[in-house]
């Protein structure tokens, strides 16, 4: 008989940790192996756990579940890490995938949908929701780009490098953090952006982007 994925529960909220540790013990396929509060307590959880699959909130104290996520790995490469959280940004997606996240599901999400995410990384393989799945495979998917001709040329460096984070999903305050910059320095530089583009608004300037092959 197969043994049951051992899981680690991560999450902040109290009454949410308990509740989906409990529901998720009474399901055969799965062994809740204990469970964490904080990104800290992840970390040496599963040290002292060994868990197959730990199922990681992301905003949470002293560190968040990406970067968590991060040092697990590197400690535990073979633990199949699945995100669950409320957060729908592409910015956070694409930081859990780069952070060796292999399963991104909301909160919200069916017990069944979790169960097969939670054995489906176990096994090896990768776990997104269905929206997040197709929202995955557009970012991914080949964009015209021109090999001669850097696109929109009237931007300045920084600009480009601002238009081509917000191409790739991060919000002001992502970007902001990746380029040491202040929130205010961030929008000054997307209003030129949109000026200099003749972009009605932000969406309109990330889908030009995107079809000139920035945001990758």
């Amino acid at each position: 008989m197969t043994r049951p994925v051992r899981v680690l529960v991560v999450d902040d909220h109290p009454v949410f940790r308990e509740g989906f540790a409990a529901l998720l013990s009474s399901i055969d396929e799965v062994e809740v192996v204990g469970t964490a509060s904080t990104g800290v307590e992840a970390l040496e959880q599963a040290a002292r756990r060994e868990p197959d699959v730990v199922v990681m909130d992301v905003q949470m104290p002293d560190m968040d579940g990406i970067e968590a996520t991060r040092r697990l790995l590197q400690e535990r490469p073979e633990t199949g890490v699945v995100v669950l959280t409320m957060s729908e940004e592409d910015g956070t997606i694409f930081d859990a995938l780069r952070a060796g996240a292999r399963g991104y599901l909301l909160k919200g999400a069916e017990p069944d949908e979790v169960v097969r995410a939670i054995t489906t990384v176990a096994g090896g393989g990768v776990a997104f929701g269905a929206v997040l799945a197709s929202r995955i495979a557009d970012f991914l998917a080949p964009r015209p780009q021109s090999a001669t001709v850097t696109p929109f040329p009237t931007l300045t460096a920084r600009e480009h490098e601002v238009l081509d984070l917000l191409a790739a999903g991060l919000s002001n305050g992502q970007i902001a953090t990746r380029l040491f910059l202040s929130q205010k320095t961030v929008r000054n530089h997307v209003y030129a952006v949109l000026q200099k583009l003749q972009a009605a608004d932000r969406a309109e300037a990330i889908i030009r982007a995107r079809d000139a092959g920035l945001g990758r």
